[in-house]
């Protein structure tokens, strides 16, 4: 429990993660876009987490609270993230989910903070979503720890 909350002080804090925006400049996607088109296309606050590593502040997404049947997609380029039976409470403050879809998700290291992570962002645009943990309920006992800005909800819709 003191590692979530060390980490939902520092979200509150705003840090951003310098090392994994180099690594992701290096990488290629689908979907790109100069960081003015970027910028243009997205709403400055989802902007910032998509394109920058920002982290929004803990139990303010309206996504939290969302439980009817659907996808949650990438709020960048619209990828079907995850499916809505795999989301659950973690107490955390951010949406959960214990497992994405197929082909959904990329990961990487990132140790920005003073601290190991795995960082993870939509394989089709290369937008941030959060940070994977792995103290998350079965049958995979994974967390995807996801910034509900970085996602939009499709409800009705299945994988």
């Amino acid at each position: 429990m003191l590692r979530r909350t060390f980490i939902q002080a520092l979200a509150i804090a705003g840090g951003s993660a310098q090392t994994a925006c180099a690594a992701k400049a290096q990488e290629s996607f689908e979907v790109q876009h100069s960081d003015e088109e970027w910028r243009r296309l997205l709403p400055g606050p989802a902007y910032r987490v998509l394109r920058h590593e920002d982290t929004e502040r803990p139990f303010t997404s309206a996504l939290l609270d969302e439980h009817r049947h659907g996808i949650f997609q990438c709020a960048g380029c619209r990828l079907p993230l995850f499916a809505s039976d795999a989301k659950f409470d973690s107490h955390t403050g951010w949406p959960s989910f214990w497992q994405p879809l197929k082909d959904a998700i990329r990961n990487r290291d990132d140790n920005s903070l003073g601290m190991q992570r795995t960082e993870v962002h939509c394989r089709r645009c290369g937008g941030h979503q959060g940070h994977l943990f792995d103290d998350g309920p079965p049958p995979t006992g994974l967390r995807y720890c996801i910034n509900g800005l970085a996602l939009t909800f499709v409800a009705g819709v299945t994988p």
